[in-house]
């Protein structure tokens, strides 16, 4: 049985506007996010779908797949996923996020990024199945990678972090509604990393 346990409960809290940010660069120790890594990489029924932005239709630069706690599809830039049941490995990773987060996640969108080209380019998770100001519990594995963060509106309100390997990133309040994120292209040579993205469809 795979065991999780964190290393670093008290998280890196900026103050921000408009929204809540919380991360903990080493939730788990570096021996059980190799683990969880192995496991994600060669178990998980990975897709490559083509995505449309802004009238424009291309192959994803990542492989996602959907799990969830119901056969409730999620949908975004015209991509209509269908979840499949969620793994003991997803549950055990669910249950050491509510160790510091109680919310009731239901759903987790997974991303791997195979190299330094696969990114994920400025938006929102805001869509209509996640509510107001819905909550998401990022968790980052593999290779680090930044993760960049600006406002809508108020434009000296830009940062980035690099998410590490074994990190847990939560962002909550408003900021889904006054600010966008992405993970960016780099043209230096970088491992695969997985993202698992929980959050609560309603």
């Amino acid at each position: 049985m795979l065991e999780l346990f964190a290393t670093e409960n008290t998280p890196w809290k900026p103050d921000l506007p408009d929204a809540e940010l919380l991360y903990y660069p080493n939730f788990w120790t570096p021996a059980n996010a190799e683990t969880l890594f192995s496991i994600l990489e060669e178990q998980t029924p990975w897709q490559h779908d083509p995505i449309t932005v802004f009238g424009k239709t291309y192959m994803q630069p990542r492989l996602t797949a959907l799990y969830g706690k119901s056969t409730q599809a999620y949908t975004y830039s015209g991509i209509e996923m269908h979840p499949h049941p969620m793994t003991t490995t997803l549950h055990k990773i669910l249950e050491q996020i509510k160790t510091v987060d109680a919310h009731p996640y239901n759903t987790v969108l997974l991303n791997m990024y195979r190299d330094g080209k696969d990114s994920n380019g400025w938006h929102a998770d805001n869509e209509k199945e996640l509510g107001p100001h819905p909550r998401i519990a990022s968790v980052s594995l593999g290779e680090s990678r930044y993760f960049h963060f600006k406002h809508r509106t108020k434009k000296t309100q830009r940062y980035k972090i690099l998410l590490e390997h074994g990190s847990l990133l939560i962002m909550g309040g408003a900021m889904q509604e006054y600010w966008v994120h992405q993970i960016a292209k780099t043209a230096r040579p970088k491992k695969a990393r997985i993202n698992l993205t929980f959050r609560k469809l309603i």
